[in-house]
């Protein structure tokens, strides 16, 4: 008889097991409506009767309903763009059943209909007799609107993405669906949290919830409402920040390069071995778009006021941060497509045993996790622009580093049950995680 005890023992839990799930789950909203709160006043405050009053005491369910509302149709508008727009159909990686699915990549040009639309705004249409509808004027779209609801959005998108990960969890139990190790584990809110279903479909199975939603609504999203606080700013102050001006261009440049590099997003953790559950679901669609746009959301009512010297410096950080990411990132996307190509032939690489190369040369000589460095250098450039004067824009750079740090050991644990003895020789030919020589 099998002993129960001992295969729920075996199962690799992580975040605290169910109850560290249970609890994140119940945690994580409320941490989103608070954060907004502190951006919003510019600074933390740690009175329980001021935050209950200033947060939940302004919202009433017809405004959540409202919310709700306009992100169902933000969802359903990058839904109707990545199924009509011209894209690429590319496959992924082979998958345990033997299969590679295929994913209609366009991203990249999502982002600049967005754009194109929000410069624009909406056509007022008239009726006349003589010319039947024609186009009178293009109306600016009402941007401010993202400002007076910030908070109001946060919640319906928590209410949205709790209703989808309920639904992703329900679709998890169809007939053949193909489940994630790390999301079966048989605990109902684990599995919920994890996502049980490794890549749920719909339409005909040409639509991946996953890969949608971890580029389309929240990360356009976050740059639509960074472009929505500095349209806000320049109505109150008559002019835009140079803090403003940098973290738009900082974070709206992160944005477009996720999106123009949609592929390579094929190959990370969180397509080929995460469920789309309640982590991914919530990450995406709340908190990418409300807690990433905190720095803009705060320099509308406290810039600093920086200096040129001061600002020069911040985009001398980000240029550092963005050059490792970018050149990591790269370089090994260039050595998994074409290992004899021009630009990566030269480089020192493990053969395991699996038949797959390990890079120990290049960047990826230098740090096991060298891109992950180069991202949180770029997360410290954006809080910068926000000055000294509160902590609260550092919540990104401080929550990004403790991310980076444990993704960077789940990444290890799972590498080293991939490779075996391989993985061993490897961090002993790159034995530095995230600094060379340091760390």
């Amino acid at each position: 008889m099998k002993n129960p005890y001992k295969e729920e023992q075996s199962f690799n839990y992580e975040f605290g097991g169910p109850i560290g799930a249970f609890l994140t789950v119940l945690s994580l909203p409320p941490l989103v409506l608070i954060l907004t709160h502190f951006a919003s006043i510019g600074r933390i405050t740690t009175d329980i009767f001021e935050i209950k009053n200033d947060i939940f005491g302004e919202f009433n369910l017809q405004k959540t309903l409202y919310c709700s509302l306009a992100l169902i149709v933000w969802f359903g508008f990058q839904v109707l763009l990545e199924r009509f727009l011209p894209c690429d159909i590319v496959e992924g990686v082979l998958l345990e059943n033997g299969k590679k699915l295929r994913y209609r990549l366009n991203g990249h040009l999502a982002f600049w209909v967005t754009f194109l639309i929000v410069l624009i705004g909406y056509p007022s249409v008239e009726y006349s007799s003589n010319h039947g509808l024609h186009v009178v004027e293009f109306k600016p779209l009402p941007l401010h609107f993202l400002y007076d609801y910030y908070a109001d959005l946060a919640l319906a998108s928590i209410c949205l993405c709790t209703i989808l990960s309920i639904y992703l969890y329900c679709k998890s139990f169809a007939k053949n669906a193909l489940l994630a190790k790390g999301g079966n584990s048989g605990k109902k809110i684990y599995d919920f949290f994890m996502g049980r279903e490794l890549n749920p479909r719909s339409f005909n199975e040409s639509f991946d919830w996953k890969e949608f939603c971890e580029l389309r609504p929240g990360l356009i999203g976050w740059a639509v409402l960074n472009a929505a606080f500095t349209s806000v700013q320049k109505q109150k102050l008559g002019y835009i920040s140079g803090s403003m001006i940098l973290v738009n261009i900082f974070q709206g440049l992160y944005v477009w390069d996720a999106l123009f590099q949609e592929r390579a997003i094929l190959t990370t953790m969180d397509i080929t071995t995460d469920g789309f559950g309640f982590m991914l679901a919530f990450g995406d669609l709340c908190w990418v778009p409300f807690l990433y746009s905190l720095q803009a959301r705060y320099l509308v009512d406290h810039d600093p006021n920086l200096g040129v010297l001061a600002l020069a410096s911040i985009i001398f950080v980000n240029f550092i941060g963005y050059s490792i990411f970018r050149g990591a990132n790269s370089q090994k996307d260039a050595f998994r497509r074409d290992p004899e190509g021009e630009n990566v032939k030269h480089l020192q690489f493990l053969q395991t045993k699996r038949g797959t190369r390990l890079l120990t040369s290049g960047y990826w000589g230098m740090a096991r996790k060298i891109n992950y460095t180069g991202d949180w250098i770029m997360a410290l450039s954006w809080c910068l622009v926000c000055g000294f004067d509160s902590i609260v824009p550092y919540f990104y750079a401080i929550y990004f580093g403790i991310l980076l740090i444990h993704r960077s050991e789940r990444d290890d644990h799972m590498c080293h049950n991939k490779y075996g003895n391989d993985w061993i020789k490897y961090k002993k030919i790159v034995p530095y995680r995230f600094i060379p020589g340091v760390v």
